[in-house]
């Protein structure tokens, strides 16, 4: 029988699991026999009881189980042990970071998993449903409005107090994709003015609908870049998008910042002047912190202050919100494995003919099979 294994994370940080009970039933009655490790699921509110009233074997400990499995899902990239104890020809789901972290896809290929690196599924209607970067963006979205609040030294909505009026807080959010429209919908929740900056002009109808006011910015043609994301500008454009940002920021109580483009360092949009020029007490939140951060002063995982400013890098915001982030999570990994899955025959394949499949995967038969880390991995060993 096809045995998928769910580990504990082995990072404590990571406090999302990447099968809930939800999926665990389903894959069970999809005919595959599921094991899930001693408390992975705790941190996201999830016993093990739950598991097994879902129909999975609760095992002890990770290594022997890693040996077995046919399938190993998992939320984080796995640590280089954790490689080695995988069987060559097993498949692996997980979050890989695979343009950061280039050593372990070659050591993903090196060992012959196939290997599925969730960042990398295509932003297509039909792959919506394993699309893990928005779900997990989305939450992150979320979050960066409610650390702002809870760290801001003011109202967000306006208030009529017998003592006067409060005015409402005023945010900018840098970046109109998942994460900076759900950061829109929830500052407006919560009462705030709320601008909204994006390379896209395309996006402005969706600000305009949340209730944002829609920062024109530059020419810079159509903003788009491969799929759905923004293109990485040139020095120029981004002077240029810089110098009509410093008056919004210069007024902000709160800046959500979260523009990325795949593959390379984020867009510094924030300079150290434009910092310099916010009022003391304003808070940054920075989503892009992981890949350089949109701000110049960002630090990954740190608080920095900086003349009454404060700059926060959270580098894992979705797992602050780890039950219902795990939710999402464990369906979008479900969905991509039944892409694997036949239900009839009771047998795993892989269909690299499948678009979805073909665009998610990272390596296969010892080799590495997304085009754009195989060349990324040449340039690296040209140039040492």
């Amino acid at each position: 029988m096809t045995r998928v294994f769910v580990p504990l994370e082995s990072r404590s940080s990571e406090r999302r699991v990447a099968a809930v009970p939800e999926t665990v039933k389903k894959m069970v009655q999809a005919g595959l026999e599921v094991e899930v490790q001693t408390g992975a699921g705790l941190a996201a509110g999830i016993t093990d009881a739950a598991y097994e009233a879902a129909g999975a074997r609760v095992v002890p400990a990770a290594p022997a189980a890693l040996r077995g499995a046919d399938v190993v899902l998992k939320v984080d990239e796995p640590l280089v042990t954790e490689v080695d104890a995988l069987r060559a020809g097993s498949i692996l789901l997980a979050l890989l970071d695979p343009y950061g972290n280039l050593p372990m896809a070659r050591r993903l290929a090196e060992r012959g998993i196939t290997a599925f690196a969730m960042e990398l599924v295509p932003r297509t209607t039909r792959a919506q449903t394993m699309d893990v970067l928005s779900s997990q963006a989305s939450i992150a979205g979320y979050k960066a409005v409610l650390v702002a609040a809870t760290r801001l030294g003011k109202y967000l909505p306006m208030l009529m107090t017998a003592a006067g009026t409060i005015q409402p807080a005023r945010v900018v959010v840098l970046g109109a994709g998942v994460a900076g429209l759900q950061a829109l919908a929830t500052a407006r929740r919560l009462g705030a003015i709320v601008e909204v900056s994006d390379v896209r002009p395309a996006v402005k109808e969706q600000v305009q609908s949340l209730g944002g006011r829609f920062i024109d910015l530059p020419d810079v043609g159509s903003g788009e870049g491969g799929g759905g994301y923004a293109k990485e500008l040139s020095k120029d454009l981004l002077e240029r998008q810089r110098a009509v940002l410093a008056e919004r920021v210069a007024l902000a109580d709160v800046v959500i910042a979260t523009a990325q483009v795949p593959g390379k360092r984020a867009p510094v949009l924030l300079s150290r002047d434009m910092v310099e020029a916010m009022r003391p007490g304003a808070v940054v939140v920075d989503l892009a912190a992981p890949t350089g951060g949109n701000c110049e002063l960002t630090r990954v995982n740190e608080e920095v202050v900086h003349r009454g400013v404060l700059i926060l890098g959270p580098g894992n915001l979705a797992a602050s919100v780890p039950a219902d982030a795990s939710l999402l999570y464990a369906r979008n990994v479900f969905n991509l494995l039944m892409l694997l899955w036949n239900k009839k025959t009771h047998e795993l394949s892989v269909p690299v003919d499948d678009e979805v499949v073909a665009g998610t995967l990272l390596t296969h038969a010892g080799t590495i099979r997304a085009p754009q880390i195989a060349a990324l991995l040449a340039d690296t060993a040209v140039r040492v």
